[in-house]
């Protein structure tokens, strides 16, 4: 399987499994999410989603070899496959149920842009976070409303005009991820932040992620009495 699914203790747990490439998004690893965050939003035990990538890193962005293969597609084709990460990114974003990044090793381009469609990110010391589509001539047009929203113009336009990475520290300090969890017991550190998550009121959880939602785009006065 390209997304490996587990589902315990109320926590479905996706891992993207192609660590020989780094789990690098191809149209199996977008399928894979969309039918976990399907299966998320159905299924009344699963009251946390979480996602992480097998091997060393969580995801390195775009398979090369398939975005060069789809230079001999058609235009409506290579639409419709775009479509479907910006698909995956809303139903993240819809899904009444808190979503969760565990992000070990890099998360570049798309990668970065899957976590940050995620409501926490939880990263390892050791990971890092960037955006370096401009290094090979592509804009991130996709991921740049997400990322514009997490860090503010400034840091936003930095990071994909540059494509520079930051370390876990740095993406902390600029609102790309929630929290820093030590390398030595990280997994176990990970699984209790979640766990306490599962725990809570699955109807107050909902509705807080629901208002995050609907803030977006209000009035200062109309948000206070949203």
């Amino acid at each position: 399987n390209a997304v490996d699914s587990t589902l315990e203790g109320g926590v479905l747990t996706l891992t993207l499994n192609r660590a020989e490439k780094r789990n690098a998004l191809n149209a199996a690893i977008v399928d894979g999410l969309a039918i976990g965050i399907a299966q998320a939003e159905l299924d009344a035990e699963v009251r946390v989603l979480v996602i992480r990538g097998a091997g060393k890193d969580f995801c390195a962005g775009a398979d090369l070899d398939e975005l060069l293969a789809s230079a001999d597609n058609s235009l409506e084709e290579n639409e419709r496959n775009a479509l479907a990460l910006g698909e995956l990114f809303l139903a993240l974003r819809g899904l009444p149920k808190p979503t969760v990044a565990v992000v070990q090793g890099r998360a570049l381009a798309g990668g970065a842009g899957l976590a940050t469609a995620c409501d926490l990110v939880l990263a390892s010391e050791s990971a890092r976070f960037g955006y370096p589509e401009i290094e090979r001539g592509f804009v991130p047009a996709m991921v740049m409303m997400m990322l514009k929203r997490a860090v503010g113009a400034k840091r936003a336009f930095d990071l994909v005009a540059t494509g520079r990475l930051l370390s876990a520290q740095e993406a902390e300090q600029c609102g790309l991820v929630s929290r820093v969890v030590p390398e030595e017991g990280f997994d176990g550190a990970v699984a209790a932040i979640v766990a306490a998550l599962a725990g809570r009121s699955v109807t107050a959880l909902a509705l807080t992620k629901q208002l995050f939602t609907e803030l977006d785009g209000r009035s200062f006065q109309d948000g206070i009495l949203l």
